[in-house]
């Protein structure tokens, strides 16, 4: 009988406590500014910036952190042909990699220019893009300061690939293109 008694009891417990539980009614918060943060508008005025915020810009003349160094030449037509003219390789014959600018070849550029340089990559087969020059077509005179300023900025349809290329990869890139660019002309 007293084993009948603590049953009954125990199921009363039980029971009672589910019945409080309700889904539609939420559970209490026992610290609320973890739940609900406080929002704060971003360019309100502030202690910090009496009259509100605008935009920061970095300080002129500030480079930012990492392995960008920025690059002199700016993006226009004659930025090009000065690039095409002047601008020489940073690499010395020792640090060149031809292996490694394959690879980078491959990953980046062989996708459109096809891995041989007859722009006839993947995307190009397939249609998705059109007009992908072949490296010894007569009308490209490209020379290392023009490939170097179009990975940088882009040129046409391609786009820039300065984000995804840091300027050592650039350069072993502009490396292999020559190469392919030599191996077509034979």
């Amino acid at each position: 009988m007293k084993s009948l008694f603590k049953i009954i009891v125990v199921l009363m417990v039980f029971v009672s406590i589910l019945s409080c539980k309700k889904d539609t009614r939420p559970n209490y918060q026992f610290m609320p500014n973890m739940y609900e943060p406080i929002g704060y508008e971003t360019y309100a005025e502030s202690d910090a910036f009496p009259g509100g915020v605008e935009a920061q810009l970095p300080a002129e003349g500030s480079i930012p952190r990492g392995d960008f160094m920025p690059f002199e030449i700016e993006n226009t037509n004659d930025g090009y042909l000065f690039a095409k003219e002047s601008l020489k390789s940073s690499l010395n014959s020792i640090q060149v990699d031809s292996e490694r600018g394959k690879e980078l070849y491959n990953i980046y550029c062989g996708i459109c220019h096809g891995n041989k340089g007859k722009g006839q990559g993947k995307l190009v087969k397939r249609e998705k893009i059109l007009g992908v020059p072949s490296y010894d077509d007569a009308g490209r005179a490209i020379t290392e300061g023009s490939i170097y300023h179009t990975i940088y900025y882009g040129k046409n349809a391609m786009g820039s690939y300065a984000n995804q290329l840091n300027e050592e990869e650039r350069w072993q890139v502009v490396d292999y293109v020559l190469t392919l660019k030599r191996d077509l002309e034979k």
